[in-house]
């Protein structure tokens, strides 16, 4: 055939198909959530009851929350004024408030003034004993004013039992102190000091001493504060705990510790400036002192007393410029705290200092020329003046700043006083309903898709089909035959001495679906084996519970039941029940017979149904595939498909061992049983490779114990025709 003969639409068609397997994908996963529905509704349910039991059974916590609000504030001397003032206005950002406060330095002084390093909770009954403590409205609580341990055990959880009025502290179930309510109990590096206890529900406590840093880390971790809007200075503070009223006490600790050092930061400022004042007036007095007498010699000397007019003003000039940069020079010394010389403020003062200075040089030499007499005067005049206005003005400062200091009352304060809310903020218990809830609903829908991808069985004959295999039947799976299964069952739970018969669905349901569905077998069987060399069929599957044992039993009893002389021959050595479902006992089986212990006529048996013998199994050899290869099963199957119509040869699964090879070599037609959504597609593939391997073709397949799935009809639009839907076992 030319190329130009080759159809044209194989393209197409190929993309169609890649089209419509992607809509079964989706129908298929579809279909497995509908199948799996109740599956999916348990576990559902089941998360969802975990989740209202934890939202029960869980700790409340509680939020303490206070409000703060921090004031704009002048980080400079508030007895500057102008543009110096200016130059020292700092505002004071909310993220450093916000730093300060979660601070290891206020948290600090608040550990140590509620002595949070000791720690102490009652010991309940694990999962439901403090679920039933709260219920009681009962509060256990022990109150110790004093524990101190050794170093090693800090951190380490100790035993508080109760006996009436008396304590013990136990260490690793060791007692280590023990006392009376009220008194200080002392035993080496042990102290112990219990001002109070209440135990209503219990009466064993635990009981931890733990580290400061580690205790200021805890309750850091809990603290949260955040400001409110955006540039407001309004601070929100909140802390939470199983405690509500410790969390209460603490935060409102934590908020006056830190309204407290914010109280004595600014009162500091004052200090400093008062210490620095302090330091200079007695030099200053000194200097004044000296220059009055200096001044009152010199004029007794030389007998001047008064200046000229001209004289006079140039002395309040120079006053005045000596003033001026005595008061740059303490600004100068205020401003070097806060900033560096290369600061524009700090650059700017310097700008003024030398430009005053500059005046005053020129200032001076107009001084140098008046006479000596009067030059010396106002140079001795001057310094008394400049010096006595430089200590009067330090002590009109220091004044000042004792007043300030004494009235410093920072630029914090509390709006809203800390409060514990009465409800608890977790655990949220409608949300962890909720949140359970669909877990429980993910986790299982995804237990489901990833049971089905690990799941590869075969679920239409379409699978097999689509890989080249042929299938001659697809055989429902029975719900009558699992409740015949069960009934012997229970049968041998009431008498194990009873015979382990299995009831033929043939014969006790001829008309249910899996028997027609073998009727139609029959059918295909005559004419495959039209041009076979024998009439012996062999059924074989690829692993064990595939159901080649039902299927050989009914096909017997449904090739009997028209007329045929049907002969079953269990060659399942090791594991064969044939027996069992023809009601005969396993003596005297294929196993003797190929030993040669038993002879042809004893071996062959009549069964109660009418045109159908067997062979049973036998005692299980040891060397089941050794006497199969033996001459006299060659002998068997020949006097057997002289005198049946049908020989029907049930096998061990081929990936399991050999058997079933070297019983094909024998039959003329060679069957595959296929287990739905048991054996996947390439699990079949290689069960008919490994037969090929051994020189025996199979005829074609039976897919048994097929259900009915929404997955399958709606994945592979897959029925009967017979509008019955069959349930899964």
């Amino acid at each position: 055939m030319t190329d130009s003969n080759k159809p044209t639409s194989a393209p197409n068609a190929s993309s169609n198909g890649s089209r419509n397997e992607d809509e079964i994908d989706l129908g298929k996963l579809f279909g497995l959530l509908l199948d799996r529905k109740w599956f999916i509704i348990i576990i559902t349910v089941l998360f969802m009851a975990l989740g209202v039991a934890y939202a029960l059974l869980a700790t409340p916590v509680y939020k303490a929350d206070a409000l703060l609000q921090v004031e704009k504030k002048s980080s400079g001397m508030p007895a500057l004024s102008g543009d110096m003032a200016d130059m020292f206005a700092k505002e004071s950002e909310a993220e450093t408030e916000i730093q300060i406060m979660t601070s290891r330095m206020v948290i600090g002084e608040v550990v140590d003034q509620l002595d949070l390093t000791i720690l102490s909770r009652p010991r309940y009954t694990p999962i439901i004993g403090e679920f039933l403590a709260r219920r009681s409205g009962n509060k256990d609580e022990v109150l110790i004013s004093e524990l101190q341990v050794p170093q090693s055990v800090i951190g380490k959880p100790l035993r508080l039992d109760l006996n009436g009025k008396q304590l013990a502290l136990y260490f690793d179930d060791q007692q280590v102190i023990s006392g009376a309510i009220g008194e200080e109990m002392r035993s080496g590096e042990w102290r112990l000091k219990v001002a109070d206890i209440e135990a209503h529900n219990t009466d064993t406590f635990e009981v931890y001493k733990t580290s400061r840093l580690g205790t200021i880390n805890t309750w850091k971790e809990r603290l949260s504060v955040s400001e409110r809007g955006k540039d407001t200075g309004i601070l929100a503070a909140s802390l939470q705990h199983t405690d509500g009223t410790q969390a209460k006490e603490v935060l409102q600790a934590i908020t006056q510790a830190y309204m407290l050092q914010n109280i004595r930061r600014n009162a500091a400022e004052a200090q400093n400036s008062l210490e620095f004042i302090e330091q200079q007036l007695p030099s200053l007095k000194h200097d004044l002192t000296v220059a009055e007498e200096k001044l009152n010699q010199y004029r007794l000397q030389s007998q001047s007393v008064d200046l000229s007019l001209e004289t006079k003003g140039m002395l309040d000039q120079v006053i005045e410029y000596e003033k001026r940069l005595n008061e740059l020079s303490f600004k100068e010394a205020e401003l070097a705290r806060l900033y560096t010389r290369e600061h524009p403020q700090y650059q700017a003062l310097l700008e003024q200092k030398q430009r005053l200075q500059q005046e005053k040089a020129e200032l001076t030499k107009q001084i140098e020329q008046l006479p000596e007499t009067q030059q010396e005067v106002l140079r001795l005049t001057r310094d008394v003046e400049v010096n006595q206005e430089i200590y009067l003005q330090l002590l009109n400062r220091m004044q000042e700043l004792n007043v300030m200091k004494a009235g410093t009352v920072g630029n914090v304060r509390i709006l809203d006083e800390a409060v514990t809310q009465p409800r608890a903020v977790a655990p949220k218990k409608p949300l962890i309903v909720v949140l359970a809830t669909m877990l429980g609903g993910m986790v299982s829908v995804g237990w489901v898709f990833v049971q089905a991808m690990m799941n590869r069985g075969v679920q239409s004959p379409e699978e097999l089909e689509n890989a080249g295999i042929t299938v001659y039947a697809s055989i429902p799976d029975s719900e009558v035959q699992h409740k015949l299964e069960e009934r012997i069952k229970a049968a041998l739970k009431r008498d194990k001495n009873r015979h382990a018969e299995l009831p033929l669905l043939a014969a006790e349901e001829p008309t249910d679906m899996s028997i027609e569905a073998l009727r139609g077998l029959r059918t295909s069987l005559h004419f495959a084996m039209l041009e076979a060399k024998n009439n012996i069929i062999m059924i074989s599957g690829p692993s064990p519970t595939v159901g080649k044992s039902f299927i050989t039993a009914n096909l017997a009893m449904v090739l009997a039941q028209a007329g045929k002389r049907v002969l079953i021959i269990d060659v399942d050595l090791r594991r064969g029940y044939l027996h069992n479902m023809m009601d005969l006992n396993n003596k005297e089986g294929l196993s003797d017979y190929l030993a040669g212990k038993v002879d042809r006529d004893a071996l062959i048996k009549q069964t109660p149904y009418k045109g159908v013998d067997m062979v049973n199994r036998g005692v299980a050899p040891p060397n089941p595939s050794e006497l199969l290869m033996q001459a006299r099963l060659q002998e068997l199957f020949d006097y057997a498909s002289e005198h049946y119509d049908y020989v029907l040869c049930d096998t061990p699964p081929i990936l399991a061992v050999t058997d079933a090879a070297i019983v094909g070599r024998y039959a003329g037609t060679n069957l595959l049983v296929t287990g739905f959504e048991q054996n996947s597609v390439k699990e079949v593939e290689q069960t008919i490779k490994r037969f090929a391997q051994n020189g025996v073709t199979i005829k074609g397949t039976l897919l048994n114990k097929v259900r009915r799935t929404r997955s399958s009809y709606y994945g592979y639009g897959y029925g009967y025709g017979y509008g019955y839907e069959y349930k899964s076992k």
